[in-house]
């Protein structure tokens, strides 16, 4: 049989793009081509997540497009993987009998054998068109064995995954940023959230895994790294408490346990905190020139933390602290755990550990906020407007509520917000943060920052008909919303002449620069970090020169 050739597209956070890349390298390993173009691939995958509607909903459309080609195509097998996979089941197969393949996060080291089954049974079935019942037959092969009850059992798997992690060389067009998972699942229940019901309990990895994985990344030319949990601030682990499996170490679950602002106080020597491991990444792998993590949650966040952020020059200034809403009701409603005040406590805290623009590094904040959450009030509403202004962050991820099936709010909670309203609040709460995202950026103006160039701007890329839209198969590694290193510049010829470049500084703002082709090939930039002063500002991004 020739090599196989698939196409994944992957659609929501940090989470997935990280799980199509372990699969990718994995699926590599095994034999697997990887093509950037749908029509050209036997196995086309989805990844996607389920906490957002907006995601789900393209993968629909896309399995909408593709019954076409499946029923001239019988021996195609078509893939649905992630947290909505885990959610949606059997009935993802009642509405898509063409979906050969489910396969949730915590089955993700199967999927070679779920494809390699599908490949086999779809050929025992090509002169039947695809139904119910031969679906059934292909994705269900080790879909109800392994479900959100035994993740945690999976671990090891999982774990096995991670650490044959493939590197793959920063010369063939690659970003040199990359994500390093620290924890997986979540034990935060958050009513509105899929999260602990589709990725299991709050695990933790032990840190000589996650610091051999940096250094492996390192070594392959990487020099930006993005931790990656649900709650990266309580990752601990407690060393000679853990399990092997046949000789590897296993991740451990995570406590439940509000700390406090100093080191939790149930660590010791034997323990490794997440201040621990940022520090111990920092120091033993000098290679790294910036060190990010996502997502902190803003309870039982300790000064140990900022300390270490503030006396380690190579950890960014950056925090992405989702707030949600701005009212105590509406935040009880939701579980978050914590309270508004103790919200901008926190923010305070930070700040007065952190913000320091007058040495060029000012704490930069990001976070979410849900509008339109069952029964919010226009008291409510206003609350959140107040809070966004007060936390003046530099951007917020604003989503209008959509019932996620399987969470408590949607079994438990009507959605009684009419969509008009959630439209209406959805607009003012961008407008006010499109006024703030100004002022910062304006406050910008005349300081000089390291910046790491990511490559063409995205108006320099349509100007020369490289641009690649979203979702064209390309597996990349991306941090901060951007997909650097998804086209090579070699195979467009820069003309001599003023080029724009993009890059971001180490508070995750966005920074354009004009580069001169005739005296620096833009390719020669590219992954590195360079000093620019910023001359001009608008709501997303700074504008600035190139010094020295």
């Amino acid at each position: 049989m020739p090599p196989r050739t698939v196409y994944l597209e992957t659609y929501g956070c940090q989470m997935n793009e990280l799980d199509s890349e372990l699969v990718a390298g994995r699926l590599r390993q095994l034999g697997y081509r990887f093509t950037p173009e749908a029509d050209q691939a036997d196995v086309v995958l989805y990844n996607t997540c389920s906490v957002r509607d907006r995601a789900e909903q393209k993968v629909w459309s896309r399995l909408g497009e593709i019954k076409k080609r499946k029923a001239q195509e019988p021996g195609l097998v078509v893939g649905v993987l992630g947290c909505m996979a885990e959610r949606d089941g059997e009935a993802m197969i009642d509405r898509m009998p063409v979906v050969d393949v489910l396969c949730g996060p915590g089955e993700l080291d199967k999927l070679p054998e779920l494809i390699d089954n599908a490949v086999r049974t779809r050929a025992a079935l090509a002169d039947a068109p695809p139904t119910r019942s031969s679906a059934r037959q292909v994705a269900l092969q080790g879909d109800t064995s392994r479900r959100s009850g035994t993740l945690a059992a999976a671990g090891d798997d999982l774990e096995l995954l991670d650490l044959s992690r493939t590197i793959s060389p920063v010369d063939e067009g690659r970003s040199r940023s990359a994500y390093v998972r620290i924890t997986r699942g979540c034990n935060k229940f958050c009513t509105y959230c899929v999260v602990p019901h589709t990725r299991g309990a709050e695990m933790h990895r032990p840190p000589e895994h996650i610091l051999d994985e940096c250094k492996r990344l390192a070594d392959a030319g990487v020099i930006e790294i993005t931790l990656l949990g649900q709650t990266v601030n309580h990752y601990r682990f407690e060393h000679g408490a853990s399990v092997s499996i046949d000789g590897v170490l296993q991740p451990q679950k995570g406590r439940t346990y509000k700390g406090s602002h100093h080191r939790d106080a149930f660590s010791g020597e034997n323990v490794t905190t997440f201040a621990d491991l940022l520090q111990r990444i920092h120091d033993e792998v000098p290679a790294i020139q910036r060190l990010r993590f996502v997502t902190s949650y803003p309870r039982d966040f300790g000064d140990d933390v900022l300390e270490v952020i503030r006396d380690c020059p190579r950890i960014c200034r950056y925090l992405h602290v989702p707030a949600q809403s701005g009212s105590n009701r509406m935040l009880k409603m939701m579980n978050r755990g914590y309270t508004v005040e103790e919200y901008f406590e926190f923010l305070d805290r930070a700040r007065s550990i952190l913000d320091q623009p007058e040495i060029g590094r000012p704490l930069m904040i990001s976070g979410d906020v849900i509008v339109g959450f069952p029964t919010e009030t226009d008291e409510d509403f206003e609350a959140t407007i107040d809070m966004v202004r007060r936390s003046r962050a530099k951007n917020q991820f604003i989503f209008k509520y959509s019932p996620r099936p399987g969470t408590v709010a949607y079994d438990r909670i009507p959605d009684d917000v009419p969509e008009s309203v959630k439209r209406e609040r959805n607009n003012r709460l961008l407008a006010v943060q499109a006024e703030i995202s100004d002022a910062i950026s304006r406050e910008q103006i005349g300081r000089e920052f390291d910046i790491l160039v990511e490559g063409l701007s995205r108006s320099e890329k349509k100007k020369r008909g490289v641009d690649v839209k979203p979702g064209t198969g390309m597996v990349g590694i991306t941090v901060g919303g951007s997909t650097p290193g998804a086209t090579s510049l070699e195979t467009e010829p820069i003309e001599p002449g003023p080029v724009q470049m993009s890059g971001r500084t180490d508070g995750d703002q966005i920074v354009f620069f004009d580069l001169d082709a005739t005296d620096r090939a833009p390719d020669d930039l590219i992954g590195q970090i360079v000093r620019v002063c910023i001359d001009d500002a608008g709501k997303l991004a700074l504008q600035g020169r190139l010094i020295g």
